[in-house]
């Protein structure tokens, strides 16, 4: 069966596939040998990146670690004697992460500046990829406008300030979403390795953020359906050290996440929760709706946004794992939508909306003390 005759959505490069905001492969060719692209490509990444840096050092010691960071502190300054410890305690999901901070404090110290510097470089790598990302699925124009949301968020200023995994399972989900895009094109060694080691970092910062998995296993189906084989082998090469490093803790009763039950009082709170101001949110998802998965590429980001937050709720209802942060690695993928819908706007009305982003930002989302 071809993959044509199974197709949710129309693939990108197909000739008959409708395209009505005149977004398809030729054009954006033509457009990269445009004089000056070149330039609106890289500050698509750049202007981001430095942005989030930015807002993200401003501050970044003026707050007390919470006890998620006190913890980090005991991790990073605990003897390697210890390392078997860090993979068997109830916290099963934060062992790599703290092997990964011990080894950073051994080269930096473990000040509160320097254990936070990994999140906020880690967020800063997110925000690049981000607008690289936008770009690379729609314009560079896109791809700057998505840029600079992602840096404007809250909760983006927010884990770039904490000494936890969050802001690296961020980086490592939109880092392995840019890399599945080429590798699905063009399923090679050279392109499906990288892929598995994004999912190999993904799985080590934050084991419930492999649910992104899903989203990317639909629009392998739905689009890619030869690359599958090689994409569940990637998928594997990536899963294995994960697996076999966390196994022993699970065996012995470790939890891979932490939450509530999905009640509605606390999937009500989950979007102010996710994006720092719940009017955020409401924008965000109303920017997608403008964003519809018309092209291949655009639905992979949909799946990304839709997909492990159904997996989570669902798994929710065996386990209370339901939390706005072990969903904050789907937040790029509203913020791409919203970026390439906003792209399609005029540019005052695209300025008009970046001024209500940030005046709804106003002060950052509180950190986290438990």
């Amino acid at each position: 069966m071809m993959d044509a005759d199974t197709m949710v959505l129309p693939r990108l490069g197909d000739a008959v596939a409708e395209d009505p905001w005149g977004e398809d492969r030729p054009r954006r060719v033509a457009a990269r040998a445009a004089p000056g692209v070149l330039r609106w490509r890289i500050a698509a990444w750049l202007v981001p990146a430095v942005l989030t840096g930015v807002l993200g050092a401003a501050r970044i010691t003026a707050s007390e670690p919470g006890a998620g960071e006190l913890a980090t502190r005991r991790a990073a300054t605990s003897p390697w004697q210890g390392v078997g410890v860090a993979l068997t305690g109830d916290d099963l999901a934060l062992g790599p992460y703290h092997l990964l901070v011990r080894g950073w404090a051994a080269l930096f110290g473990a000040s509160d500046l320097a254990l936070r510097v990994p999140s906020l470089l880690a967020m800063a790598g997110a925000a690049a990829l981000v607008g690289a990302l936008a770009a690379r699925i729609a314009t560079p124009a896109a791809g700057l406008l998505a840029g600079v949301i992602f840096a404007v968020l809250p909760t983006s200023a927010r884990y770039a300030q904490e000494a936890q995994p969050y802001a690296l399972a961020v980086f490592a989900a939109v880092l392995a979403t840019w890399l599945l895009v080429p590798a699905l094109d063009r399923p090679r060694p050279r392109r499906l390795v990288p892929y598995a080691g994004a999912v190999l970092l993904l799985g080590l910062c934050q084991p419930v953020a492999l649910l992104l998995l899903a989203g990317h296993g639909w629009a392998v189906l739905a689009f890619r359906r030869r690359g599958a084989l090689r994409w569940l082998a990637a998928v594997a090469l990536g899963l294995l050290p994960v697996a076999a490093l966390l196994a022993p803790g699970l065996s012995d009763g470790g939890r891979l996440a932490s939450g509530a039950r999905p009640g509605a009082a606390v999937l009500a709170a989950t979007p102010g929760e996710l994006f720092g101001v719940a009017a955020l949110a409401g924008v965000l998802a109303g920017l997608a709706l403008f964003s519809l998965p018309l092209r291949y590429a655009a639905a992979i980001c949909t799946a990304w946004a839709l997909v492990p937050a159904l997996g989570l709720l669902a798994l929710a209802q065996a386990v209370p794992v339901w939390s706005a942060v072990n969903l904050l690695f789907t937040v790029p993928a509203w913020v791409v939508l919203g970026g390439v819908a906003l792209s399609r706007a005029r540019a005052a009305g695209a300025l008009a909306v970046l001024a209500l982003v940030a005046l709804l930002r106003g002060r950052p989302a509180s950190r986290v003390t438990g």
